[in-house]
């Protein structure tokens, strides 16, 4: 499949209507984006060829940092090659065999992994069960050195919302750090499309944000924004940072602009979440659970083998929808995951509602 601009792409010579990706504001395409990217890479080259600790790291590099600390008014960030490495770093670098972590069950696989990998205990919790995880916390954290509750803000897979003030409230209560994920919200919900974690949460040095540069903001990479002494750390410990080749100058040229766009122009994230709205209510009409808030929507189909076979009929008839199925979720929940762009417009999705009411 090659994307293409405006909520396009193209397989095998068809044009059809994209539904799956994750280019939320219709930024990877735009022309001020990539013509920061491509001045980026005539100045600094294709790539930095070493890690941010040996030579990688140039001004284009400390620039994003620091526009990234900027936008989420937060003393420091610090750039991961990608948001899984972001995940993996930063959860290896907290936590170890004499930690326990709170892991909720539908964190994305590399929230997931970076909980295994640190050797610590590992427990895993329900947002909608926060009493059984308060009871883990004061069966299983008493003995830890330290503990962290880890999440998503918006689960993937998904499309809801994890309870921050509450598990903000948890962390508090029993002196755990709160590791929050925030991809899928990054740019497109909060104010100003800074994501879920509030001001009233980042009062608490407790908190860890985590985002990704590769969906709303449309180019590539993770980071971590928080206090100094956590950057510092991160800089000192996280090995997938360390250990990478950090990003080229123009992923970093092209995410600063696509930031300064996300601030300049709100109209994308209006525009969104607009179309993930009237989706929801259309859904719903059709007798669809479709709860949940931004730019994810899902369709659960429980079976496999329905799915692919859904997603098919959906691109024989121009759109490109992703069917969801183990690993990447449980046994019988294979879903259609519908993904919104600010570049959808009421008409294809009026287009898609009408082919989903003769499938469903």
């Amino acid at each position: 499949m090659t994307p293409l601009a405006d909520g396009w792409c193209e397989i095998e010579g068809r044009r059809l209507r994209n539904f799956a990706g994750n280019d939320y504001l219709n930024l990877s395409h735009d022309p001020r984006v990539m013509a920061a990217a491509c001045e980026a890479a005539r100045q600094g080259g294709a790539g930095v060829t070493a890690s941010a600790l040996v030579t990688g790291r140039s001004r284009w590099h400390v620039q994003l940092e620091a526009t990234i600390a900027e936008f989420l008014q937060q003393p420091a960030a610090i750039l991961f090659p990608t948001g899984y490495a972001a995940n993996v770093g930063t959860i290896t670098a907290l936590a170890g065999p004499k930690d326990v972590i709170f892991c909720e069950r539908l964190n994305h696989a590399s929230l997931v992994d970076g909980c295994r990998l640190s050797g610590a205990r590992l427990r895993v919790f329900r947002h909608t069960e926060l009493a059984k995880l308060e009871r883990s916390l004061e069966r299983d954290g008493n003995s830890a050195r330290r503990r962290l509750i880890v999440t998503d803000s918006l689960f993937s897979m998904d499309g809801v919302a994890a309870p921050l003030d509450e598990l903000a409230s948890l962390a508090e209560r029993h002196d755990a750090l709160l590791v929050v994920d925030e991809a899928h919200a990054f740019g497109v919900l909060g104010e100003n499309g800074c994501g879920l974690v509030s001001a009233e949460i980042l009062k608490s040095a407790r908190v860890v944000r985590i985002a990704t540069l590769s969906k709303a903001v449309g180019s590539l990479g993770g980071f971590v924004a928080g206090e100094r002494d956590l950057i510092d750390w991160l800089w000192n410990r996280a090995r997938p940072q360390m250990f990478s080749t950090t990003l080229p100058p123009s992923a970093c040229a092209a995410a600063e602009t696509a930031l300064r766009l996300i601030q300049q122009e709100p109209w994308r994230r209006e525009a969104v979440l607009s179309r993930a709205a009237e989706l929801r209510a259309g859904l719903k009409e059709l007798g669809q659970n479709a709860e949940g808030i931004g730019p994810i929507v899902p369709i659960m189909v429980r079976d496999a083998r329905r799915a692919v076979e859904l997603a098919g009929t959906l691109e024989d008839a121009g759109f490109v929808v992703a069917a969801i199925r183990p690993p990447t979720v449980p046994q019988e929940t294979s879903r259609l995951r519908i993904t919104l762009s600010a570049a959808h417009s009421a008409d294809a999705v009026g287009e898609l509602l009408r082919v989903l009411r003769t499938l469903l």
